[in-house]
């Protein structure tokens, strides 16, 4: 299966970690550039201010990765004191996902946040309780 994984930037070292036990499962993983360029060329990579220097447009990417993909998984960890984060552009990656048509997946169950709960819980979306295993 080709996963395509949405999260936070700031939980790019526990992705790596899942993106390798996926695809010891035998898994494809596609993950977010900033994801990709962190651990393999810059760490202080910045996708929205190249995209102000040159272009380069993270979002759209990374929906062209989704679209590609046969699901997506959120990578939904503790982020600022919130317990299982889903930030901004996670949860407009989801909301894409659901519009075209791909099941979605997060390791944690869903947060709680009052301003969007009946939306995401729209996704139809999949806990995984942290066991990658689940994944069909």
């Amino acid at each position: 299966m080709k996963i395509c994984i949405c999260c936070s930037l700031s939980f790019t070292d526990k992705v790596k970690e899942i993106a390798n036990e996926l695809e010891k499962r035998g898994h494809e993983v596609l993950l977010p550039n900033g994801v990709l360029i962190d651990a393999i060329y810059k760490p202080d990579f910045d996708p929205v201010a190249a995209k102000h220097d040159n272009g380069y447009d993270a979002i759209r990417d990374h929906f062209n990765k989704i679209k590609d993909s046969d699901a997506v998984l959120v990578c939904n960890f503790t982020k600022n004191g919130v317990e299982n984060y889903i930030g901004a552009n996670t949860f407009l990656e989801m909301g894409f996902a659901y519009y075209v048509g791909k099941p979605i997946f997060t390791i944690n169950p869903l947060p709680n946040y009052d301003y969007i709960n009946d939306e995401i819980r729209s996704f139809n979306v999949k806990n995984l309780d942290n066991d990658l295993a689940k994944i069909v």
